[in-house]
């Protein structure tokens, strides 16, 4: 059995390939709908020796199998949301402590110590979106930070305590409807504040340009940038943009892109594709998945996101909420 802390320490690109195998030749032979995926496509797992030959796991798969390689029962079961008629993702968790490490190592990374930073969050709260991988993160944040909390239905109580704080960085994170609400109800002054939207506009506001949407927050803010956060409840791990759109990973975390023709085929920086991701830190349930996410990649590593590929369901953070201010959220 593989140390988890292998994950959370690697220095090198070889060392990152070299563990990636090792947690796919474990994964292979622990995870079941995996190893049988493997089969349908007459891998052998034995013969795959580069980063390159690994398979990924087309992401709908979480919808009705149990992607799982733990040896006892998850600790936690975290679901994606969904409308009516979708079949919600269930990401089984051996151990929040896995989970835990991973987010908070991720957000130390990009805006330091969490005892240092106040979240506000225009998200429902923890008793309200339980199943929420990206709720459960949060309030722990919230929890170890210096202030904050939920404030979906409360502009007036938000403002004035984003105002009032003192804590060395504040973040607004919210999905991006919520968002825009609040720059079109109450446009203010929040210079001082990092501005954090976590997608989903599909079915509540008009369709617009990453690039148009961010312009529109930063006048109603008066800030310089728009910050970003990627995940989704079959991923331990998370990304984040600080400008531009462009996300970087942790050093446990890649983006590779495969041929909309051919889903088998990767494809060289520069060019546009689907979006696959290793995340190691997913350890038990399986590290390579092949999202239904259209990017593209830079020489520095880091991606974008351009948009869901035709045919997916909508998914994500826009079904955590409902646009209406006095409405459950979705559960």
């Amino acid at each position: 059995m593989m140390d988890p802390q292998r994950i959370f320490t690697l220095t090198s690109e070889e060392e990152f390939r070299r563990t990636a195998l090792d947690v796919f030749h474990f994964q292979a032979t622990a995870c079941a709908p995996y190893r049988a995926y493997m089969e349908c496509l007459e891998v052998r797992p034995e013969e795959v020796t580069t980063l390159e030959q690994i398979p990924f796991l087309p992401v709908s798969l979480f919808k009705s199998q149990e992607i799982y390689c733990g040896t006892q029962p998850p600790q936690k079961i975290f679901t994606s949301s969904a409308t009516t008629g979708q079949t919600p993702s269930r990401h089984l968790v051996a151990g929040l402590h896995l989970y835990e490490e991973a987010f908070i190592q991720s957000f130390e990374r990009f805006y330091g110590p969490r005892d240092r930073v106040a979240l506000f969050a225009l998200l429902p709260n923890y008793l309200e979106r339980e199943g929420s991988s990206l709720i459960y993160m949060v309030d722990r944040l919230i929890r170890d930070g210096a202030g904050g909390g939920f404030y979906l239905y409360d502009h007036e109580a938000l403002l004035r305590e984003l105002h009032a704080s003192t804590a060395p960085v504040k973040i607004l994170l919210g999905v991006s409807y919520a968002l825009w609400d609040l720059a079109e109800q109450h446009p203010t002054d929040l210079h001082d504040v990092l501005i954090m939207e976590t997608g989903g506009m599909k079915g509540h506001r008009q369709e617009l340009s990453k690039a148009a949407f961010h312009r529109l927050l930063c006048q109603a803010f008066h800030v310089e940038r728009i910050h970003s956060e990627y995940g989704m409840a079959e991923l331990m791990s998370q990304a984040y943009s600080q400008g531009e759109g462009w996300f970087s990973t942790p050093p446990w975390m890649r983006v590779m892109l495969r041929d909309l023709n051919d889903p088998f085929a990767l494809l060289p920086t520069g060019r546009t594709g689907g979006v696959n991701l290793i995340d190691l830190a997913n350890l038990y349930s399986c590290a390579f998945l092949q999202t239904e996410d259209l990017g593209a990649t830079d020489a520095q590593g880091r991606f974008q996101i351009l948009g869901r590929i035709a045919g997916s369901e909508i998914r994500g953070c826009n079904l955590l909420v409902d646009h209406e201010p006095d409405a459950s959220p979705h559960l």
